[in-house]
């Protein structure tokens, strides 16, 4: 249905150039003191070698964190856009291309980031940021820049710190690094995430459109749809322009017959559009444009779906493939 990236393990990004080499280390912290103890040195590190070096955590980490460098805390950045802080992953990986591009102007060439992801209170938003996690090893492989993922043991829940280990090639442990046992290949751990259903998608669908004759009936069906259950009007037709990106993607790079199934209630609406070509299975689809940055070759239907809804997940089928937009209505 929709623009694929090339199969198998962590593929070269069209995110971002670089040369250089991607690091991605995981460190679980239970104390202030563990983090400042696995944080601080790693900071102090890129100072001394020249990096940027770039702090992409909540005000409190950062406040923490800062204290603890002294005088030398003027001489690091701050964005938590990175980690997922009002932000969807598309926009986090757009913004650490910028910063990429910045540190190429310093003295090492390098970045160097630690971040600590915003993972929410629940099972979809979980996914989602081991998902994060896992397509930055390929989307980021080429950047020269060295990261530090912090996982705070006293508010993650087990399902997340069980994943640090499996999307992190290496981990930092008593301050030493050490390499991950459960490091494999990312495209596979990320399809094997469960996949959080709504308890609203065991019932019928409020909405469901079989065999669509066109992708002008099928938009306008949608925008029918949302516009009537969607009390915002600038959210209605982000939601919608986004649903209609994706049912292009399902005309013209599947086939007959493309459906849509939608379920909504007062705080969240799901679409479904399946269509029933030979599909394709990239659980990273969509974090970055197809054609990377040069937008007038298309290729952006995804990544527009995943800026615009909370959760975009591409499903293969026996024939064809459905994605499925999930977001908190306003």
């Amino acid at each position: 249905m929709a623009e694929a990236a090339d199969a198998g393990a962590p593929p070269a990004s069209h995110c971002a150039p670089g040369a250089r080499g991607h690091e991605h280390v995981g460190l679980v912290a239970s104390s202030d003191e563990e983090i400042l103890a696995g944080v601080v040195p790693y900071l102090e590190d890129g100072l001394r070698a020249g990096d940027t070096v770039l702090l992409s955590c909540p005000a409190e980490t950062v406040a923490l964190i800062t204290a603890a460098l002294g005088e030398h805390a003027s001489d690091v950045e701050s964005d938590a856009r990175i980690s997922l802080v009002d932000a969807r992953i598309p926009d986090a990986l757009t913004a650490t291309r910028e910063w990429v591009r910045r540190a190429a102007a310093g003295r090492s060439g390098r970045l160097r980031l630690t971040g600590q992801v915003h993972f929410g209170a629940e099972p979809r938003d979980w996914r989602d940021g081991l998902r994060y996690e896992a397509a930055a090893n390929g989307l980021l492989a080429g950047d020269p820049m060295s990261v530090m993922c912090l996982f705070d043991a006293r508010v993650l829940p087990a399902e997340v710190i069980a994943g640090v280990g499996a999307t992190h090639p290496e981990l930092l442990s008593r301050g030493e690094l050490v390499r991950s046992e459960t490091f494999a290949d990312q495209r596979e751990y990320a399809r094997l995430l469960p996949l959080p259903r709504e308890p609203m998608e065991d019932d019928r669908p409020a909405v469901t459109i079989v065999d669509a004759p066109s992708l002008a009936d099928l938009r306008a069906e949608l925008r029918t749809v949302i516009n009537a259950r969607v009390a915002d009007p600038d959210q209605a037709e982000d939601l919608h322009f986004a649903a209609s990106e994706v049912a292009s993607n399902a005309f013209r790079h599947g086939a007959r017959p493309v459906s849509a199934r939608l379920w909504v209630d007062a705080d969240r609406l799901v679409c479904a559009i399946t269509d029933s070509g030979r599909g394709f299975d990239d659980p990273f689809a969509g974090f970055c444009p197809a054609h990377g940055e040069d937008l007038a070759r298309g290729g952006m239907g995804l990544w527009l779906a995943r800026k615009l809804w909370d959760h975009v997940d591409v499903l293969p089928q026996p024939r064809g493939v459905t994605v499925r937009l999930s977001a908190r209505l306003r």
